[in-house]
């Protein structure tokens, strides 16, 4: 049957391009006529992952687009399309996760046979991944190792990757997007709002309660590893601040937190949810890779030259693009202790006119 918009008939293996796909596996062990059954797996495998990382591009630069306006309606269809897509993005990490079990298949003997045809190629060449991250937020600056980017990579590939550092990331849409909430802008709201004996009156009315509330629920033991200087710093954005997520973004995502159970915020909470749940994947996803390279190789070096299983300790510890976002559960209090809210921001949170 012809299609109705092309006018010729579609088939199969054409649209999918199958002739390309399937002709694109050269085990360097049949051209060198090294018996070695498992270079097969070894291509497949990491060819699926670049197809998987240009997917999650697509959809991130999609969701990128729609952060980049001035104003969001968190109920509007972009948001809805947004968060629909990051869901994706975490279901296609999971996926990645899982796969290690079948490169796990390969025993090390198996990856032995071929191994030494592969230097110095190295999956830390894998430009779309380096893309991502930096797409995500992750800044050269903060790359652990980061001399191995210009021993390993392309010269255009190091040019793309700071290209797009020039262009907002994830992190820093979400820090845009967060730092415009306007929860306590508004002064009818907290006219009349009652503040806790012994709060700091210099503060706006909900922040001065919740610091006193959060101060008096520390623990002898946590008084001792939390420092309040520490609170007015990551909230109040006080001297010798040095998070990259600003205080007005810190301020919007804890009180969203807090009070995720209202209608308005729960799209908000899902969507931060979700950017931690991505962040989670990534560190296991390197994990995974730490334990199946110490399988494979032990405390070899990698075959680009990296120190290994070492390498990837390292940057799954310094990799973590949102872990501030992370962070900031150490400033949680009970529900039951929270400031209760005044009745106008109720109702406005609440969709209640």
């Amino acid at each position: 049957m012809k299609n109705s918009y092309t006018g010729k008939e579609q088939y199969y293996g054409d649209y999918l391009a199958l002739d390309k796909i399937l002709d694109a596996q050269f085990p360097e062990s049949e051209a060198q006529n090294v018996e070695a059954h498992d270079e097969m797996l070894f291509i497949i495998i990491h060819q699926a992952y670049e197809l998987w990382f240009k997917q999650i591009m697509h959809d991130l630069d999609s969701i990128l687009e729609i952060f980049m306006n001035d104003e969001i309606d968190d109920n509007s269809a972009g948001m809805q399309i947004a968060t629909h897509r990051l869901g994706r993005v975490i279901e296609i990490w999971k996926l990645l996760v899982n796969q290690v079990r079948v490169l796990e298949t390969m025993t090390p003997m198996d990856f032995l046979d071929f191994r030494d045809l592969l230097t110095p190629a190295s999956g830390f060449q894998s430009f779309q991944f380096r893309l991502l991250e930096t797409k995500l937020g992750l800044k050269m600056e903060h790359r652990f190792a980061q001399k191995y980017y210009q021993q390993q990579l392309r010269e255009e590939h190091i040019q793309a990757v700071e290209k797009a550092e020039t262009n907002p990331s994830l992190f820093e849409l979400l820090d845009q997007w967060l730092s415009r909430m306007p929860f306590w802008i508004v002064d009818k709201y907290w006219a009349n709002f009652e503040l806790p004996e012994g709060a700091d009156e210099s503060l706006h009315p909900f922040w001065g309660a919740y610091r006193k509330i959060y101060q008096a629920g520390l623990q002898a033991g946590e008084r001792e590893s939390i420092s309040m200087k520490a609170f007015d710093q990551i909230f109040m954005g006080m001297d010798g601040r040095e998070m990259r997520l600003s205080a007005n973004a810190c301020r919007a995502a804890l009180f969203i937190t807090l009070y995720r159970e209202y209608p308005l915020l729960q799209q908000p909470y899902r969507l931060l949810n979700m950017v931690l749940e991505i962040d989670e994947l990534m560190a296991t996803f390197r994990y995974r890779h730490i334990i199946m390279v110490r399988r494979m190789i032990g405390m070899r070096a990698g075959t680009g030259g990296s120190s290994g299983a070492g390498y990837l300790k390292g940057a799954m510890e310094k990799h973590q693009i949102f872990a501030e976002l992370n962070s900031l559960a150490t400033y949680l209090v009970p529900r039951q202790k929270l400031p209760k809210l005044p009745k106008g921001l109720e109702s406005k949170l609440s969709f209640r006119l």
